[in-house]
């Protein structure tokens, strides 16, 4: 593997990210340097760019400036501004606060349009933001789905209840929730989703599955817990590698090629009947808190799918913008 130059492979998101952090030491550890943009240095960072048949422009990092034309690959993994500890403590401070979020958008925006390839675009993730969508269109792929039920109706909720026996609860949006079954002391605090919609679903029995979709790569593992969500357990969780069956391996693929993710982490359970059903799609996993259990190589997969884009000197295909004219974007300095 030859060393590049630094310019080829941008990873954009927060220094204390896992994820972000195990890709770049892979990326290292097969021979190849890549640009790191601190999100937590976002008041020292300033970005511009001009879309049009081209897209070009810069980053500037307090004294680094990156050449945008020169990536081929980037790794995303920005969190909120309004959430980074930076803006946090800056929040009476307008300006900064404006500051903070016109860079996160413009370099959004950036990364929705570049010719490089990106894991994964802003846009292609946006499923995500509403679980019932995304449901609808796992469903369409050929995956079983659990039945559910998305109101502001107490009522609709006691009947859908009677019709499935066990019901589970969560968020409608992409934002993380506690899945939780719903019991008889949720009956008095139900009169709450008047002003909250909330995503009821059957519980499907069975064993929980996650497969990491990495471009044509899958790292499956068997998750062996009694908790409703294994993520937030009190008791010891097993996770186990695994091989998925052919067909069910075929499916996830499918499924992350059809929402465009080069990286997907894929909720399966498999019931005692055999009927594998899918809980949902995540576009931007958390692979370390599997990786660290099973040992399997997610971040070297990730890293070589950003390195082997690295050594294609050309966009790739489809990706140029047909544009009447250029279209300028800049976040100027902090006078």
């Amino acid at each position: 593997m030859r060393m590049t130059d630094g310019n080829e492979i941008l990873l954009w998101g927060p220094s204390s990210d896992s994820p972000l952090q195990a890709v770049r030491s892979e990326l290292l550890r097969i021979g190849y340097q890549a640009t790191f943009i601190d999100q937590q240095l976002i008041f020292e960072t300033e970005v511009n760019f001009t879309a049009g048949r081209v897209i070009a422009g810069q980053i500037r990092v307090a004294s680094q400036t990156i050449d945008l034309s020169s990536i081929k690959s980037v790794y995303l993994r920005p969190d909120d501004p309004r959430d980074l500890p930076t803006v946090a403590e800056t929040s009476a401070n307008r300006k900064l606060r404006r500051h903070a979020l016109a860079v996160h958008d413009v370099l959004i925006s950036w990364a929705d349009l570049t010719p490089a390839l990106v894991i994964n675009r802003p846009a292609d993730m946006a499923a995500n933001s509403s679980k019932p969508y995304q449901g609808a269109w796992i469903e369409s792929l050929g995956f079983r789905t659990p039945k559910t039920l998305l109101t502001t109706d107490p009522v609709a909720v006691m009947e859908f209840w009677e019709q499935h026996g066990c019901v589970i609860y969560k968020s409608v949006s992409g934002v993380r929730s506690i899945v939780s079954q719903l019991t008889a002391e949720h009956v008095e605090r139900l009169q709450d989703i008047a002003s909250c919609p909330t995503q009821f679903q059957q519980y499907v029995p069975g064993v929980e599955y996650r497969a990491h979709v990495i471009g044509d790569k899958i790292f499956s593992c068997q998750i062996l817990s009694e908790a409703n969500d294994y993520r937030y357990s009190a008791d010891p969780v097993n996770m186990l590698p695994c091989d998925l069956p052919d067909g069910v391996a075929a499916q996830c693929r499918r499924l992350a090629a059809s929402m465009n993710l080069a990286v997907a982490g894929i909720d399966l359970r498999c019931t005692p009947a055999r009927d594998w059903y899918c809980l949902e799609v995540n576009p931007a996993p958390g692979f370390t808190y599997f990786q660290d259990v099973t040992g399997q190589p997610i971040a070297e997969a990730i890293a070589r799918l950003l390195a082997d884009a690295a050594c294609q000197n050309r966009p790739r295909s489809g990706q140029h913008l047909e544009a009447r004219g250029p279209v300028s974007m800049r976040r100027l300095a902090l006078a």
